[in-house]
């Protein structure tokens, strides 16, 4: 919608996570690089945790992007199951069919899998996202997976990404022996006020094609206290502010713009209604989650109101091309009266008087009318 308008590729601060739009910044760039030695030395597990919107899964599909061809992948999205369930998900994942088998068929055939994977010189990984979710009793079923293994190496490896409520479980004295196998465990916090800039600056960049938007300082600074350097909400904010400034045909977003942006969102219950902005650098509550729903009400709410703005645009568009359509016919008609014109000068007898002088001074009745109909065209003038 307002791509053309800020002359970007596309939007910048969509919410799917894209690993094109990966900032590096401290933090994230320590998480990536724990995350490719655990994966590439085919560690045991693996737990990355963070806040909701933190930035895990664009890690994650980070590293997942950079993978040789040499590793399969699996992956759990869905926690909400059991372990009898978690088997067979991961069954699924890996192209198996555990319909109407045993246990221990299905744990028959994973152990298989596995091995042929190796045999065939590839290795096995298994990531599970939102494993918050995963019961106790389901992270113990993960722990006998990974007791599949050869004399000399483990046949499955596992990644745990979740909230940092994946690190108080993980922490329950029923699980000691499942976190003596974590290799590598690194906990995303959030962006501080100079990162969050940045990082809003960075993406803006990435999506540009001429030169980039940038937003100043004291405008990322009221962003990053409002998000609590969050990044899934920096982006909500900063979607809202590029349709807010579209509507309101603003290339520029200093405080007060910002301001105006996060009134808006607090109206339509994007964000919770405050006295004042959070302070900086506080960390989110553990129960603070910003569902799918509610941003899409919240733009869909922000569009009803510049739809008419929109329209206007769009008229006004229209309008501008089928004037640049009239005066591009005017303009050959122009040049098709003038070419006629000197044909017949040219042509005509030696001894008949003929103006060549500037069209102004054309004598003759036919042509004199010509060039009073010309020069009317000129001067935007209807030359009727």
């Amino acid at each position: 919608m307002y791509e053309r308008f800020y002359q970007l590729r596309e939007r910048p601060f969509a919410l799917s996570p894209d690993p094109e739009y990966l900032y590096p910044s401290r933090v994230h760039q320590e998480a990536l690089d724990y995350l490719r030695y655990g994966v590439e030395s085919q560690a045991g597990f693996i737990v990355i945790t963070g806040e909701i919107g933190s930035g895990k899964t664009t890690l994650l599909q980070t590293v997942l992007g950079t993978l040789d061809g040499e590793t399969t992948v699996g992956r759990v999205v869905n926690t909400m199951l059991e372990p009898r369930e978690l088997l067979e998900t991961i069954m699924i994942d890996f192209g198996l069919d555990p319909a109407g088998r045993s246990k221990p068929l299905m744990l028959r055939d994973l152990s298989q899998f596995l091995v042929d994977q190796r045999l065939a010189g590839r290795n096995v990984l298994l990531v599970i996202d939102e494993a918050q979710n995963l019961s106790l009793a389901a992270l113990e079923e993960l722990r006998m997976l990974s007791n599949l293994e050869t004399e000399k190496s483990k046949l499955l490896q596992v990644v745990l990404v979740g909230q940092p409520e994946l690190r108080d479980k993980l922490a329950s004295p029923e699980l000691e022996q499942l976190r003596q196998r974590i290799t590598i465990s690194y906990h995303l916090p959030p962006l501080d006020a100079e990162e969050a800039g940045r990082y809003v600056n960075h993406r803006l960049r990435r999506a540009a094609i001429g030169t980039p938007l940038e937003f100043p300082r004291s405008a990322t600074d009221l962003i990053h206290a409002r998000s609590r350097g969050v990044p899934r909400i920096i982006n909500v904010i900063c979607d809202a502010a590029l349709v807010f400034g579209y509507a309101e045909e603003r290339r520029t977003f200093d405080e007060e713009t910002i301001r105006e942006v996060l009134a808006e969102l607090e109206t339509t219950g994007v964000l919770p209604r405050t006295g004042a902005p959070a302070p900086p650098a506080a960390p989110a509550p553990t129960g603070t989650t910003l569902t799918q729903p509610a941003i899409e009400a919240a733009r869909d709410a922000l569009l009803r109101e510049v739809r008419v703005r929109i329209g206007a645009l769009d008229e006004r568009e229209r309008q501008l091309r089928d004037r640049e359509r009239e005066l591009a016919e005017q303009r050959r008609v122009l040049a098709e009266e003038y070419r006629l014109l000197r044909s017949r000068a040219a042509a005509a007898p030696p001894e008949m008087p003929v103006a060549v002088a500037t069209p102004t001074r054309f004598e003759p009745a036919s042509g004199g009318r010509v060039w009073q109909w010309v020069r009317r065209i000129m001067l935007g003038v209807s030359p009727s």
